[in-house]
């Protein structure tokens, strides 16, 4: 297949262009500079402007592009570059992919569409939460209308958060728990959904792969665990004990209170109900052979 890929130079989109490529397919990647590589196109989504020729006999387009939502502090404006990274781009390829035919977009979502679920378990039937990032995901998945309506397949990917060797959370947390300061976030009841880098990857592929597939596609790891499960895990991969609780009012004040609260102290829990059913197989299944395989 050929496919244009948006957002390639991240954690993600750097793995998935060379899974894509190992897999037989011709990767485009989309660049916001002049093209200077055989496989680079340039585009201003602000702009509206695609090089020519981007999507002469591409079969799909994926969509990874979207500012961190935990990269810094959420002020108006930060929350301005969280929603038009997200709207823009989607918004642009949703318009191309219907005025040049392409059969296919898998766009990028987030788990944060279904809000706090408490105790609850959500598969891809759940109602959208009321949160802040709730609001910004269903905004984000409804810039794909466009395409939608005009008969293009969408697929958007709810993602959790990606356990990597390097980079993401995991890269975050890892000199923490090193250093005998790892702990459970509040109550540490909170869902805490988890995929390992590898079933990403493998996930967007499959999807690309299996044209039965449209619609929201939870991708996370098939073995929920609260927040104080992950943190028991994170230690015991690490071999380093978690003895520590860091309170909610704390989180607040280093993050403020809507941040620490929507990304750290509550969450929802994940169902794969849609990749599971068209038969996808997670290489790391469980949260502590992901976290094993990132460690080494």
């Amino acid at each position: 297949m050929r496919v244009v890929i948006a957002g390639s130079s991240g954690l993600i989109g750097t793995s998935l262009v060379a899974s894509m490529r190992a897999a037989g397919h011709e990767v485009l990647r989309l660049v916001r500079r002049k093209a200077v590589a055989p496989d680079e196109r340039g585009w201003d989504p602000y702009a509206g402007r695609i090089d020519d020729g981007t999507f002469d006999g591409v079969d799909a387009v994926i969509n990874l592009c979207g500012a961190g939502i935990g990269d810094k502090r959420w002020d108006d404006a930060r929350k301005q570059v969280l929603h038009d990274s997200r709207i823009v781009p989607a918004e642009v390829l949703s318009a191309a992919c219907v005025e040049h035919g392409v059969p296919t977009l898998v766009s990028s979502s987030g788990a944060h569409f279904y809000g706090d679920t408490g105790s609850r378990l959500a598969d891809e039937d759940a109602p959208g939460g009321h949160t802040y990032m709730s609001r910004l995901t269903q905004d984000w998945e409804a810039a794909t209308s466009v395409a939608q309506e005009g008969g293009v397949r969408v697929v958007l990917m709810r993602t959790a958060v990606v356990i990597s060797p390097s980079g993401g959370v995991f890269g975050r947390l890892k000199p923490v728990f090193q250093f005998f300061l790892g702990g459970k976030l509040g109550t540490g009841e909170q869902f805490f959904p988890w995929v390992s880098l590898d079933d990403i990857v493998s996930a967007y592929r499959f999807v690309v792969e299996h044209e039965d597939i449209r619609g929201p596609v939870n991708v996370a790891g098939p073995a929920p665990v609260t927040n104080s499960e992950f943190t028991k895990a994170v230690g015991t991969a690490l071999g380093r004990p978690t003895p520590w609780v860091v309170p909610a009012f704390a989180l607040k004040a280093l993050l403020g209170g809507e941040m620490a609260q929507e990304l750290l102290l509550s969450g929802p829990g994940l169902t794969p109900k849609a990749l599971e059913s068209h038969g996808f197989h997670f290489l790391h299944p469980t949260l502590p052979a992901a976290l094993n395989a990132a460690v080494a």
